[in-house]
């Protein structure tokens, strides 16, 4: 049976609470109903570390763009500016 992200993560998080209360992991997977291979794969899939060091990569991208863009648009400008002030009317 496949599970959604969301499904996981609540079992996820059910295990740890069960793990804090002393429980093996083999007696979590049983509790589950899944194999320990899979809970194991679970674990390193959903790190909330690796999950948040991702997103928050890729916001710093997109800021990164949005910055690239606006100094060129201020050099673009000041060009502008110092060439009117070059100019003697």
């Amino acid at each position: 049976m496949r599970r959604t992200r969301e499904q996981i993560q609540r079992l996820l998080q059910e295990a740890g609470r069960d793990l804090a209360k002393g429980l093996t992991i083999g007696d979590v997977c049983r509790k589950l109903g899944v194999g320990q291979s899979t809970f194991r794969r679970w674990r390193h899939g959903n790190d909330p570390t690796k999950v948040d060091d991702g997103r928050r990569i890729r916001e710093l991208e997109v800021e990164a763009e949005r910055l690239k863009l606006l100094v060129a648009e201020l050099l673009l400008d000041k060009r502008m500016l110092q060439d009117v002030a070059k100019k003697k009317w």
